[in-house]
């Protein structure tokens, strides 16, 4: 026998061996590269949310056949939601999801993406909007300042709003209620008559449980069942669609600069399978929960003509006083105003 023939013999009888026991050979790595782990801060449990960092965790091991692991921590077991910036400031974990509207003053341009109305309706807006913003340079510059870097969004729905109680038929039913509304959309309930909170999301069942919060605005219906508000609600809101938020997967800049060329490389070849698992996990929940809010709650529908007056008075108006707010700061009208064009719209 020949030195090669002992070489496929072994080969053959490994791979036969494995089968026998129902383990497959192992894949070759695609991308060599050091052994390396990242840790990843979430908070809450795994959900629709959280399908785009486990989809790019799952690629990136595959990829270099196990060399790189993304470990993702769930439950704010690194960090509560609110301090994942400062987390990520001082490269206490690699990456983190975070929202903006937890807070505002440290990525006062990024929370243009919470403003009422804006025209992010379909995906593709949504994600065209998204992309355009991170790459504006008063957002990239004041994230920089945490050592942040966003890899991409969580695309997060249009808001809807489940609550308890007297359900709100018209517009002026949300006077005197309290609302966990952050950023634009808070603003544009408060505009009704409703008082804000920006409670997590974590605190919010407690709340609309107890009764310290009337209604919760979440990015409908992934968040809303994932949180089990449709437990101790007793209504949703089917077409209000105030608006979204932004909770963008991140990484620290430091903890990027020190990766080889070609897991660099790496991330960005695997982007567009991330962000199509994330907006596919939204899709394939909302066929699960539509039909069971419709069975077990209260729908709420306005009217074009109420929707058209809830826009007058918190739309414009709301992005107009954010303007003001920030326009010392950045060049805030210069956003709102991409937004628009972003997607062929004219913003005046």
């Amino acid at each position: 026998m020949t030195s090669i023939e002992r070489i496929l013999s072994v080969s053959l009888v490994g791979a036969v061996t494995a089968l026998a026991f129902g383990v497959a050979p192992a894949k070759a790595a695609q991308v060599d590269g050091p052994k390396l782990t990242w840790n990843f801060s979430l908070w809450g449990k795994k959900r629709a949310f959280t399908a785009g960092i486990e989809k790019l965790s799952a690629l990136v091991s595959e990829k270099t056949g196990g060399n790189w692991t993304i470990k993702i921590h769930y439950g704010s077991a690194l960090s509560k939601s609110r301090e994942n910036l400062d987390g990520l400031k001082i490269g206490a974990f690699e990456g983190a999801m975070f929202c903006n509207f937890y807070h505002p003053k440290k990525n006062p341009a990024l929370m243009v993406l919470t403003m009422p109305f804006l025209p992010m309706s379909g995906w593709e807006n949504n994600r065209k909007i998204r992309e355009a913003v991170y790459k504006y340079p008063a957002v990239m510059k004041q994230l920089a300042r945490w050592n942040t870097m966003i890899y991409t969004s969580s695309f997060l729905p249009q808001y809807e709003l489940l609550g308890k109680g007297k359900p709100p038929q018209t517009l002026a039913d949300w006077k005197g209620m309290t609302v966990r509304a952050g950023g634009g959309v808070g603003r544009a309930m408060k505009k009704l008559g409703a008082t804000p909170t920006t409670s997590t999301a974590t605190e919010v069942y407690t709340g609309i449980q107890q009764g310290t919060m009337n209604a919760v605005s979440f990015p409908f219906t992934y968040a809303h069942v994932a949180y089990k508000i449709h437990e101790v609600a007793e209504w949703y809101t089917a077409n209000l669609s105030p608006g979204t938020a932004d909770c963008p997967m991140a990484f620290a800049i430091s903890a990027y600069e020190k990766l080889p060329p070609q897991y660099k490389k790496l991330l960005e070849d695997v982007k567009e399978d991330v962000i199509n698992a994330q907006i596919a996990a939204y899709q394939n929940i909302d066929k699960k929960n539509l039909p069971m809010l419709k069975e077990k709650l209260k729908e709420v529908r306005y009217t074009p003509e109420q929707i058209a007056s809830f826009r007058k008075a918190a739309g414009r108006p709301v992005i107009e006083g954010w303007i003001k707010e920030n326009q010392d700061k950045f060049d805030a009208r210069g956003l709102v105003k991409m937004v628009f064009a972003t997607v062929g719209q004219t913003y005046e």
